[in-house]
């Protein structure tokens, strides 16, 4: 008896699976105008998630914002760029979030002594430059806008009594009172920073010293400001982003883009435009032909 109950069950199974199939293309193939366009919101919206599912798994961001626009030009390489500005992190730009775990994640620029430049060409670049560039909050505040410079070392900060001492291996830099380093801003003539923990150094590709040392950010990254490295470069897009902030917060970033850049993301609109039109195009001559026929 349970037998021809399972067989049953089988059957009805089948029959349930069947009638789901059918149904399913029915609504794939119907020519309803309604059921089209329905049909062609699901397709959108399924497009739309799988891109999401592929960059939340990449970067690890789930269910937070995978990527972000360049508002400035502080990680620009200004001296004789390629049209387009390709290769380098520039105004307009937009780049992946990849979510770093530990300290070992991210590499840094380094000096002489360690670090990506101290490996020389087999160095790991990213942007035009030796280390890794990341996403930060500034003291790890949360209501303001986060910045995208490279990493250059790590900073051991030992503090004894009213004694603080620096250790910067991949400079050669082990228990010292003072800092001079002056690639990154650092002279031992002025006073020495305020630094009241370890952590990482950064400094945009365009700018002259570390945020260590200015009002960007006056400590070393801890670990947990750190939202992410950069990953990719997807060039202009961003500017559509940075457009609408302005607009909706009465920003002015749009002004840093620079005009080849523009002028690519104009063209790249043009050609996505054109796409769905010229196909357009393209069946009606064929259906003009094939009544012809």
């Amino acid at each position: 008896m349970r037998q021809i109950q399972s067989f049953q069950e089988l059957i009805k199974s089948s029959e349930d699976i069947m009638k789901t199939k059918k149904m399913f293309l029915q609504f794939w193939k119907s020519d309803n105008t309604k059921i089209a366009f329905i049909r062609d919101i699901v397709v959108a919206l399924l497009a739309v998630l799988i891109v999401l599912l592929l960059l939340w798994t990449y970067t690890g961001q789930w269910f937070a914002a995978p990527m972000v626009a360049i508002e400035s030009g502080s990680m620009e390489h200004p001296n004789n760029p390629p049209f387009g500005r390709l290769g380098t992190i520039d105004a307009g730009d937009m780049v992946l979030v990849q979510k770093v775990y530990t300290v070992d994640d991210i590499v840094t620029h380094g000096g002489n002594l360690g670090g990506a430049q101290a490996r020389g060409e087999g160095g790991w670049q990213t942007y035009g430059d030796y280390g890794d560039v990341v996403i930060y909050k500034p003291l790890g505040q949360e209501d303001t806008p986060q910045i995208i410079h490279r990493v250059m070392c790590w900073v051991d900060v030992t503090k004894e009594g009213d004694t603080t001492t620096y250790t910067i291996a991949e400079y050669g830099i082990f228990d010292e009172e003072t800092l001079n380093i002056p690639e990154l801003g650092l002279h031992n003539k002025k006073p020495k920073p305020a630094w009241t923990h370890s952590g990482f150094l950064t400094m945009g590709d365009n700018n002259n010293v570390i945020d260590q040392v200015s009002s960007i950010c006056p400590q070393p990254l801890k670990l947990e400001w750190i939202s992410g490295k950069a990953r990719l470069e997807i060039p202009w897009l961003g500017t559509i982003n940075l457009f609408f902030d302005d607009v909706l917060y009465g920003k002015n970033t749009v002004s840093n883009v620079h005009e080849d850049s523009l002028i690519c993301l104009g063209i790249l609109i043009a050609i996505l435009i054109s796409i769905p039109i010229l196909l357009d195009i393209k069946d009606y001559f064929v259906e003009k032909k094939n009544q012809q026929l």
